[in-house]
Parts: C-alpha cells; sequence; structure tokens
C-alpha cells in the first residue's frame, strides 16, 4: 500500500489489521474471502462484541487522529451495520464473508488523507438523526396511547 506524506504511518499497521479482520483467507477454489472477523463471530454473542470493540478501536484511532466529523458518521455506520448484522443467527455469520466494514473503514481513511475526501462536520447528519429519534419517540407514544384507549374504552 503507497501512503503519501498526509497520511499517518500507522495507517498502514491498522490496514494490516483489517486485512487479517475481513481478507486473510480464501476459500479454495473460489474468490470469497474471509478474516478472523467472521470466525471470531460463529462464537455467539462474545465474537460479535469482540470484533465489535476491535471495529470501534480503529474509529477511536481516527478521531484521535483527527478525522472529520463526517468521516466518523460514515465509520460509525458501517460499525453499527456490521455489528447488527452480525447479531441475527446464522444469517449474520453468512453475512460476515460479505460486510467488510474493517477494510471499508480503512479505504474510507485513505479516501480522507490522501484525497482530501470526506470532510466537514457532523452535526447536520447528527442534528437530522436526532430529529428522526424525536418523531419516532413521539409517534411511539401516540400508538401507546391509542392502544390503551382503545383497549380501556
Amino acid at each position: 500500500m503507497e501512503l503519501t506524506k498526509r497520511a499517518p504511518a500507522e495507517l498502514e499497521g491498522l490496514a494490516a489489521l483489517a486485512e487479517v479482520l475481513d481478507n486473510r483467507y480464501r476459500i479454495p477454489g473460489t474468490n470469497i474471502r474471509f478474516g478472523i472477523d467472521a470466525i471470531i463471530g460463529l462464537i455467539p454473542y462474545i465474537g460479535d462484541v469482540l470484533t465489535f470493540i476491535i471495529s470501534v478501536y480503529l474509529l477511536f484511532w481516527m478521531v484521535r487522529k483527527g478525522a472529520s466529523g463526517m468521516l466518523v458518521i460514515k465509520m460509525l455506520g458501517n460499525i453499527l451495520f456490521d455489528g447488527v448484522m452480525g447479531t441475527l443467527p446464522i444469517l449474520g455469520d453468512l453475512l460476515d464473508f460479505r460486510i467488510r466494514a474493517n477494510a471499508r473503514n480503512v479505504d474510507l481513511m485513505l479516501e480522507h488523507y490522501e484525497e482530501g475526501q470526506h470532510q466537514g462536520s457532523a452535526w447536520p447528519v447528527v442534528i437530522m438523526l436526532l430529529i428522526l429519534v424525536i418523531l419516532l419517540i413521539a409517534l411511539s407514544a401516540y400508538v401507546v396511547w391509542r392502544v390503551l384507549y382503545w383497549v380501556f374504552s
């Protein structure tokens, strides 16, 4: 991997870690690649938590190195999607062969440092998510109120 002067040297180590986690092994006779993430993920609950912690470590590293808010939001989205899908019995284990959150996040890091992409504040996204959460809470409260009204009237 060729890094420019803008990319921190530690990025090479993180790229190697992501490679081991997501793409290290190949099923013979196919182009299907997987990593330790998929193997550890086979352990119910504990495996998913361990791989989630490792993915969050990569995210914290980027935050310490000055990643933009937008980059952090994108990386967090990859981690959360991988984590949520990993909790699905059997299907989550199969999806570990396809969802490569760590490799995607390293690609995002490279794009950030080498090409200057994913710049900007995360506040517009955070505000939109907060509004969405508030609306969902209000909708849930309304539905509960209507059901209780229906049951007790």
